[in-house]
């Protein structure tokens, strides 16, 4: 186990250094319980909250093979080895427009990215609105071109949806949900299962963008900065990876929660530590800076056009080298490696020769950011 890491956990008096580890272990690999009687906005944000309404509420009724592995798709099998993915997310964002997107953009990203974590070819889209009365047709006019210009750029088609109207204040004008459908290549296989300690932790780019772009595009911030939104289709950058990285063993898109929160969710499904050098964090100087005046980590805020990978070691500087050759993966960075303990744990090093254990994300700094 890495030094720091040891001195860390070793520093209560009475304890030996096993017997911490075994119970940080042991605590972190149960999933989130829910307490709650009433649905919360933390609920939505991705983090504990968000883990213990699914587990409580939605796996318990629907319970399937296919349902408990919790990604962000459903992977299922079809003749000839390839298999099928099915993804649907629902947009909510505040406002609808914002610097570098609109809802339009992200209920389209948001589910190709998805079904691309699968690692699958992104094909068919389908599209549900829930328009509030009284929202102008000439703005719906606008977020509907601006899904039609993100579907077609992604390679994909919007196939069939629906559309329902709500009365005046019944919703806060328009929310969106889009199905995806993709097919996975029948030499792809990616799952946590496959994550091995020694591998290595990939990070697209710069983290926080998304976010704090929706979050200073609202105006209630005293705080000026030039920040747009990421929001982009990555499948094109993940083919590049998996072409120069074979053996890639996991995807995943930190959007809600961010990179903490995702992380928590390997760490969990592997019972494995992920150890991340926070000096290798690609953090744009106005979003951190940003972040720190509001006291929000970066590590948990969302982004919606990077992903990060797990990559088999001997495979490192190819992957590395293939995401930075696309546009969208110029500032890619190896921000970290599998280790063995402390299990279940996502443990950031510091540039200053110490660690800190980062948790799932606890309740909602910024809601309605997708």
């Amino acid at each position: 186990m890495n030094q720091h890491v040891s001195e860390y956990l070793s520093a209560g008096p009475s304890f030996r250094e096993g017997e911490v580890i075994e119970r940080i272990e042991s605590f972190r690999s149960r999933r989130p319980r829910l307490r709650d009687t009433v649905v919360t906005l933390a609920h939505g944000a991705g983090g504990k909250a968000s883990a213990a309404l699914v587990d409580a509420v939605f796996v318990e009724a629907f319970r399937n093979p296919h349902l408990e592995n919790l990604g962000d798709g459903a992977v299922l099998p079809l003749p000839g080895g390839q298999r099928l993915v099915v993804s649907t997310d629902s947009f909510v964002v505040q406002p609808l427009r914002f610097p570098g997107g609109s809802i339009g953009h992200l209920a389209v990203h948001g589910t190709v990215n998805d079904l691309a974590m699968a690692g699958a070819t992104p094909r068919w889209l389908t599209a549900a609105f829930v328009l509030e009365e009284g929202f102008p047709i000439a703005d719906l006019k606008d977020i509907v071109a601006d899904m039609a210009g993100a579907a077609e750029a992604a390679g994909v088609e919007i196939v069939t949806g629906d559309t329902k109207v709500v009365p005046k204040g019944a919703a806060d004008g328009l929310f969106i949900t889009t199905t995806g459908v993709g097919v996975v290549p029948a030499d792809r296989d990616l799952s946590p299962h496959r994550v091995r300690p020694g591998d290595r932790v990939l990070l697209s780019g710069t983290i926080g963008d998304h976010g704090m772009a929706v979050m200073l595009a609202r105006g209630d911030l005293a705080i000026e900065a030039d920040i747009r939104s990421d929001t982009a289709a990555v499948a094109d950058v993940v083919d590049r990876l998996h072409a120069a990285a074979p053996s890639t063993r996991w995807l995943r898109d930190p959007t809600r929660g961010g990179v903490g929160t995702v992380c928590n969710e390997l760490a969990q499904a592997t019972g494995l530590a992920v150890v991340l050098d926070e000096d290798k964090l690609p953090v744009r100087p106005d979003v951190g800076g940003a972040c720190e005046m509001l006291g929000i980590d970066p590590l948990y805020v969302a982004n919606e056009g990077k992903f990060l990978a797990v990559v088999a070691p001997e495979e490192t500087d190819a992957a590395l080298a293939a995401v930075r050759s696309h546009p969208l993966g110029t500032e890619a960075a190896v921000i970290g490696e599998i280790a063995e303990d402390p299990g279940s744990t996502v443990v950031v090093r510091t540039p200053f020769g110490g660690t800190r254990i980062v948790d799932m994300l606890v309740g909602d700094p910024l809601p309605r950011i997708c």
